[in-house]
């Protein structure tokens, strides 16, 4: 009895039950209601034996007793509770063919305790799991209100949890082998002494998202993100450089791009090298343009209660461009969904969403409305509709491209591949699909997927797997051929 109590629990009891008294065993409430069951056979060895349970179970709670028992023609039902104290309790009941088997009834008084012990961890090991599951979506919905820039929001739903969200922060990814991600989430526990805000990625399921205190380690002490990696033979570390909170988002772009690289490296460990974010370079004429890019979708205002207002619909298209289809994921919203509010996006912004060019627009606009602007700036003039559409803006978007400060950002991106960029090219033209890819470079897909694999590694930056550099990439190539063709 107590092995199976402590390697089988309730289920495995009652199977041997059911098979010593070769009959029927089960768990009934005091009302009757079949709560667990096991028969020594598939089919039923009494007609109703539901109907005789709850009979004997309706007749022990009346009497308070400590054993009942009710016999029908073939069959003898022996009923034991498992609390003398608690009229609530279940009650363990056994359908046995007569004549009872001598020593039956001991045997179940007997079983009594291990089943009741038994029963307890269960139900506090269900427990524990609601909890952990309530902890986990309470940390990933702290995550989406970061990534989203509702920083004062996250830090008030912080609050009821440990640890305190730090500011500033390096973000950190770690990608995890097969189903390990809880132990490498205690290795990170151990390793920076719980100071780092871990969560389980909405997205992927391989992934451990750290947002941890920016600072250094005490002297002789490893780095949080280094130790993991030395620790945990078979994760690959990406980190971020050092961002404020509200930053989160950009953090998490960059550990993910350093995740990219650290994959074929043999330390299985990379930092983000040093690259201003374009939202930082556009100036007062890029946030002006960002601004009237980005006005009817943030006025916008829904017809109905239940639809979709222009915050929700700004995180939808911030999600959508960081994670594709896995947008669903994050949101947690059906794909269906996910589709309208994306064809509603388009609408209001006169900008067709299935063209790389128009998503390189948004995802810049939108990088720059949740950048801080710098004091001097000045805030941008009152939006004036035009009624020109997506023309005028892609002229308008041009215009910030040539702009001295963002053609030195755009040579910074290209730099390591420049001469040499017709893989690039190729699969930008044909929107970051790799089958036109390969077909007009004249390759297979694997080749394709080989090349890209390589300049991911060269760039520094992730290309295949969202969220993808391909904006910024498209971008700078946008403003050097401007800039050539002027």
């Amino acid at each position: 009895m107590h092995r199976l109590a402590r390697t089988g629990g309730t289920a495995e009891l009652l199977r041997w039950l059911a098979g010593r008294a070769g009959g029927w065993a089960g768990l009934v409430g005091p009302d009757g209601t079949v709560l667990h069951a096991a028969a020594r056979t598939a089919r039923a060895v009494v007609p109703d034996i539901a109907g005789l349970v709850a009979e004997g179970a309706s007749a022990l709670t009346e009497r308070g007793a400590q054993a009942y028992s009710l016999d029908t023609g073939a069959h003898t039902a022996l009923l034991f509770p498992l609390s003398a104290d608690d009229r609530a309790a279940p009650v363990l009941a056994v359908v046995t063919p007569r004549p009872v088997a001598a020593g039956l009834a001991t045997l179940l008084a007997d079983v009594v305790l291990p089943l009741s012990v038994c029963r307890q961890a269960e139900t506090l090991e269900r427990k524990r799991r609601r909890v952990d599951l309530a902890e986990s979506r309470g940390r990933e919905a702290v995550l989406h209100l970061l990534m989203t820039g509702q920083l004062s929001t996250a830090r008030q739903v912080a609050g009821a949890l440990r640890p305190r969200l730090p500011d500033p922060v390096r973000v950190c990814v770690v990608e995890c082998s097969g189903d390990g991600r809880d132990e490498v989430a205690r290795v990170c526990v151990d390793a920076d002494g719980a100071r780092s805000w871990i969560v389980r990625c909405p997205v992927y399921a391989r992934h451990l998202i750290l947002v941890m205190p920016a600072e250094e380690p005490a002297e002789g002490a490893a780095p949080t993100d280094e130790a993991v990696a030395a620790q945990v033979g078979d994760c690959v570390v990406g980190v971020s450089e050092p961002v404020p909170l509200a930053d989160t988002a950009t953090g998490y772009r960059q550990a993910f791009h350093a995740l990219a690289v650290a994959r074929e490296l043999p330390s299985r460990h990379a930092r983000f090298g040093i690259s201003p974010d374009p939202a930082f370079v556009v100036g007062p004429a890029g946030r002006q343009w960002a601004h009237d890019l980005l006005a009817p979708l943030l006025t916008h205002l829904p017809r109905r209660a239940q639809d979709p207002g222009a915050q929700e619909l700004a995180a939808t298209a911030g999600s959508w461009l960081a994670f594709s289809s896995h947008a669903t994921d994050h949101l947690k919203v059906h794909r269906n969904t996910l589709a309208a509010r994306l064809r509603l996006i388009g609408e209001l912004l006169g900008l067709d969403l299935h063209r790389l060019a128009d998503q390189a627009a948004l995802d810049l606009a939108l990088r720059v409305r949740a950048t801080p602007a710098p004091a001097c700036t000045p805030e941008p003039a009152p939006y004036a509709p035009t009624g020109s559409g997506a023309r005028e803006a892609e002229r308008a978007l041009d215009e910030v491209l040539l702009c001295p400060a963002v053609l030195h950002w755009a040579d910074q991106q290209l730099a390591p591949v420049l001469g040499a960029e017709e893989t690039l090219r190729t699969w930008l033209r044909c929107e970051g699909r790799l089958g036109p890819a390969a077909a007009e470079l004249g390759i297979s897909v694997p080749g394709a997927r080989k090349r890209l694999t390589r300049l991911e590694t060269v760039l520094q930056r992730s290309l295949l797997r969202p969220p993808s550099a391909r904006y910024d990439l498209w971008l700078a190539l946008r403003a050097r051929d401007l800039a050539a063709a002027a």
